[in-house]
């Protein structure tokens, strides 16, 4: 309607103007018409009067006579009446119709018929006088007088024909500009869906289109090509992603837009040492390890819980700081929680709750009311301090996992043109199993408001539309993976997530032969064991009691291993508040002490528990200094160690044992895929990893290194912003030509 309106009102003003104007020149023309045919008459009536008068005033007749001759004159209807003048002017004898005080002195001649117009008392008229005898026009004369009434009711009709003319010609006019209007609208929208999914048009078939919307055409071809390029270039194997390459991206396809990252877990953290001294400790988080090199490439603000005891001491007064300590590339905004809200919503409904209710790990989930409470008032702290650090009205805010689940819709609530990008880190389970959590709406309608919601796995994404679908009255798209809600569309999309290949944890790393040196000297260890590793969290999810029970399982079956094969466990504290967390510890340390117990010899043992935070370097160096590196997650959603270890590797040596209930055993199969559960499998492929030739060992790590080095952390962050870029620019699109989302 409105675009409608836009057509026609201009087109009523236009032809309204024009109304008045064809009203006033044909008022003006009725008038001179009627003039002409006014002089016409006088003259034939003057020329009628002198036939009949010239002899009764030659025979000095009474003036009742002539009287009489001039009173029949006026029958005529529009002759109001007649009146004779003498040689001076003055009346001699008049007509009982004729006006008072009007004689041949003050009555205009011919020719003067603007002049002629009067307005008497009983309306308009026209008065004229004449010479009786036009070869004597200084003697007697006639005053002729005629009702113009009439000329009033005609030009009247003429406004009225006028009028209608030009209403008619409105309707019609109004009419075809609405038809052609529309036609050439579709003829446009037709034009633009071609421009839009033949972008390889050909010049010929170019010049086929209306050439008043070549430009626009231009615009939008040139618009898809880099919207399909941007496509081709983000799935073309041959690109290699790295951080130069992630900031072009982000600067040609998002145009420098403000990126904000948002997480439970900060980045960096502040922590008091024993000495007094405040040191920066990196969290062992796959999250961090994940997300921290992609804003230190594209820079923004990342918004995180500040944990560390001294987070305060550094940040500003806007609970600011800028990081990394050594290189600072982004700013860290830190939204501090009181110790009542960090246990309801981080150790009570996220981790009580939601963690084990998306792991299926044999914990059963813990649902409160007064959690739920916090859970809500914290996201809405977190949405208070996006606000606050967002410096444009549509900035991409990347939110990251599970304990931030209503975060989504509160932000787009807030800032309705932000972008919205949420990944949830942790596996999704199947709908009957997230129909426990009793706040399942809730949870679904805050994710809801992403813009983008991503996962691991493709199986991921379609467990969370069956939930969608058996929760929520919505709209699926199954073919283009989006769900419709509330007006919103969110795309439902898998991007595993990586690491950085080649890590920059490798700078100042010692060589191979160096590292499985100093490892096997800060463990007491005989230079030529064989070293098994695995590095995790502290928690329930990651298998490591399975992984203890295999490495007991293959001392068992193959004695030959013992005191030749030792395993490293490094496990980072976590979640210790929580009891289910504390009898897990509990129970690691008493099966690695029990296996010890078993197996070890005078200056051997065969598994050595690290409980305790590793920096990365640490880390790193564990991985170059080890044969084996054993990931036996009973439910992940990618497991970053996988990937970690295969990055570590530029000796091209070393075997993964994999679970194959984690996301990365279908990245990378060319690692020894057990299933956890199966103590003697796990067994035996810790023997076969141990005997694998060095020949096998580079075939199989080399494939995977080719994997993570394509598929990196940067090439993961891509896919997401360049999807954010192409719904961004879209929605430009539209916004530009509602019409195209109409048809």
């Amino acid at each position: 309607m409105k675009n409608v309106l836009r057509f026609i009102l201009p087109l009523l003003v236009v032809l309204g103007v024009l109304a008045l104007v064809a009203s006033v020149l044909a008022e003006r023309l009725a008038m001179r018409w009627a003039l002409r045919d006014l002089e016409a008459r006088d003259h034939l009536i003057v020329n009628t009067l002198a036939t009949s008068l010239a002899p009764l005033l030659l025979a000095e007749l009474e003036p009742a006579v002539i009287l009489t001759v001039m009173t029949r004159a006026t029958r005529d209807e529009r002759l109001m009446a007649v009146g004779l003048c003498g040689p001076d002017g003055a009346l001699r004898i008049g007509t009982e119709s004729l006006p008072p005080g009007m004689d041949c002195r003050n009555a205009p001649r011919p020719g003067a018929s603007k002049r002629a117009l009067v307005d008497l008392d009983t309306g308009p008229a026209h008065v004229m006088a004449f010479p009786l005898d036009p070869q004597h026009p200084d003697q007697t004369g006639l005053i002729l007088v005629h009702d113009l009434s009439y000329l009033t009711k005609r030009i009247a009709d003429a406004h009225g024909y006028v009028f209608l003319f030009f209403t008619v010609l409105t309707g019609l006019v109004s009419v075809v500009t609405v038809v052609v209007a529309r036609v050439s609208l579709r003829r446009w929208v037709s034009a633009v869906r071609a421009a839009m999914t033949q972008v390889g048009t050909s010049a010929g078939e170019a010049s086929a289109a209306p050439g008043e919307i070549q430009p626009i055409l231009q615009e939008v071809r040139t618009l898809v090509r880099e919207l399909k390029g941007g496509v081709r270039e983000r799935d073309d194997s041959l690109v290699r992603w790295d951080p130069s390459v992630l900031r072009e991206v982000i600067a040609r396809e998002l145009a420098g837009d403000e990126v904000i990252a948002v997480s439970n877990r900060e980045p960096y953290i502040h922590v008091r040492g024993k000495d007094g001294a405040v040191d920066v400790r990196f969290p062992a988080s796959g999250l961090v390890s994940a997300l921290d090199p992609v804003m230190r490439a594209c820079g923004g603000t990342w918004v995180a819980h500040g944990s560390g005891d001294a987070d305060r001491e550094v940040a500003d007064e806007h609970a600011r700081v800028r990081v990394p300590p050594q290189d600072p590339a982004y700013t860290l905004r830190r939204v501090w929680l009181s110790a009542e809200e960090e246990q309801g919503y981080y150790y009570g409904f996220a981790n009580e709750g939601l963690w084990p209710l998306c792991h299926l790990a044999h914990a059963r989930p813990q649902f409160r009311s007064a959690d739920w409470e916090q859970y809500q008032r914290v996201n809405r702290r977190f949405a208070d301090a996006v606000v606050e650090e967002s410096r444009s009205e549509d900035p991409i805010v990347l939110v990251q996992d599970y304990h931030l689940a209503l975060l989504p819709r509160m932000i787009q609530e807030r800032l309705p043109a932000s972008t919205v990008i949420t990944f949830w880190h942790i596996p999704w389970p199947n709908p009957e199993a997230f129909a426990i959590c009793p706040w399942r709406e809730e949870i679904l309608e805050g994710l809801l408001g992403s813009t983008i919601l991503g996962f691991h796995t493709r199986f991921h994404c379609n467990n969370f539309i069956d939930t969608v679908d058996r929760t929520l009255e919505s709209r699926i798209d199954r073919e283009y993976s989006t769900v419709s809600y509330h007006q919103q569309t969110t795309l439902v999309q898998h991007y595993p997530i990586s690491v950085e290949c080649p890590s920059r944890w490798l700078q100042g790393q010692p060589s191979v032969p160096e590292a499985r040196l100093r490892v096997r000297s800060a463990n007491a260890m005989a230079k030529d064991v064989r070293l098994g590793v695995g590095v995790d969290r502290l928690d329930y999810t990651k298998g490591i009691v399975e992984r203890l029970r295999a490495v007991e399982r293959l001392l068992d079956t193959r004695p030959e291993w013992v005191g030749r094969f030792s395993f490293v466990q490094i496990a980072a504290p976590s979640r210790s508040d929580i009891e289910r967390y504390r009898r897990f510890s509990e129970e690691v340390t008493a099966v690695a002490a029990a296996i010890n117990e078993r197996f070890a010899r005078p200056g051997y043992a065969p598994v050595y528990l690290r409980v305790a935070h590793h920096s990365p370097p640490e880390v790193f160096e564990y991985y170059r200094g080890a044969d084996l590196c054993f990931v036996s997650s009973l439910h992940d959603g990618m497991n970053l160690v996988a990937k970690e270890f295969v990055s570590a590797r530029d000796d091209e040596q070393g075997v993964l044992l994999l679970s194959l209930f984690t996301g990365a055993s279908r990245e990378l199969p060319e690692a020894l895929v057990v299933n956890p559960y199966d103590t003697d499998e796990c067994a035996r492929a810790l023997h076969r990893a141990l005997v694998m030739t060095p020949e096998e060992q580079r075939s199989r790590m080399r494939r995977m290194r080719g994997y993570v080095r394509e598929y990196n952390i940067y090439r993961w962050a891509g896919r997401m912003l360049m999807d954010a870029a192409r719904i961004r620019a879209r929605n430009r699109l539209l916004s530009r030509c509602p019409d195209l989302s109409a048809q």
